[in-house]
């Protein structure tokens, strides 16, 4: 299968410390895709991620004030859909994500047998800290029990959606939560998952920025008020 148009969606916040060298290691080239556009979504950093992104071969996206990551990536996704993209990629700008995984988490698409693809990380924990497993393992507990459906890494940031999925999906969240979010909209829309095992790069850097287990009480909480109580 051909794709004719692939979006590789950056949300960044404050990320002038690894931006400009995560996208000059992303692959030129992709087996089975036409074209690909690299979009950040600079969602109201207080650094110098702008000023570097308009610097590089990318289309840029700016939020003025920081939605949280569910905000960028809503505006990510939203962009892929006005502009007709065949495949969209997730991408954390990071560092922690590997380039090559890309075509990993393409691949299941193009071969037409899935319309979300989830790297996952703890199919490959080598190198992960015990307490990112600990925390992804019990956000993945809460997305079965909220949404019935099972994932071994709910919050991985290297996904890939089809033409379907993508025109399917209304994500609501603007914060963390958006990362268990999708898994609900796979559910509620009949999406088919597949999982591939990626490899997830830790450093300082990407430690900090990362995902902390103690957001896991806000998370949660704000999922709940989603699935019982909004409208």
């Amino acid at each position: 299968m051909l794709v004719m148009k692939l979006a590789i969606l950056i949300p960044a916040y404050n990320e002038h410390i690894t931006l400009a060298r995560v996208i000059k290691t992303l692959p030129k080239r992709f087996n089975g895709v036409k074209t690909q556009e690299i979009v950040i979504i600079n969602d109201g950093s207080k650094d110098s991620t702008e000023e570097i992104a308009k610097r590089l071969p990318v289309t840029l996206l700016s939020h003025w004030l920081n939605r949280g990551l569910g905000g960028a990536l809503g505006t990510g996704l939203e962009y892929a859909k006005k502009n007709n993209f065949d495949l969209v990629v997730t991408f954390d700008a990071d560092g922690q994500h590997a380039p090559e995984d890309i075509e990993k988490v393409i691949k299941p698409i193009l071969q037409k047998k899935a319309d979300v693809v989830i790297g996952s990380r703890l199919k490959n924990p080598k190198g992960m800290p015990w307490y990112r497993i600990a925390g992804v393992w019990g956000l993945n507990i809460i997305t079965l029990l909220l949404y019935w459906t099972w994932t071994t890494d709910s919050q991985s940031g290297l996904r890939a959606f089809s033409k379907k999925a993508l025109e399917k999906m209304e994500i609501q969240s603007n914060r963390m939560e958006v990362s268990t979010e999708f898994f609900n909209e796979i559910q509620r829309n009949s999406l088919k998952k597949v999982e591939v095992p990626i490899k997830a790069i830790y450093t300082n850097y990407s430690l900090s920025k990362g995902q902390k287990n103690i957001n896991v009480f806000k998370i949660l909480s704000k999922l709940i008020y989603q699935r019982f109580f909004s409208k």
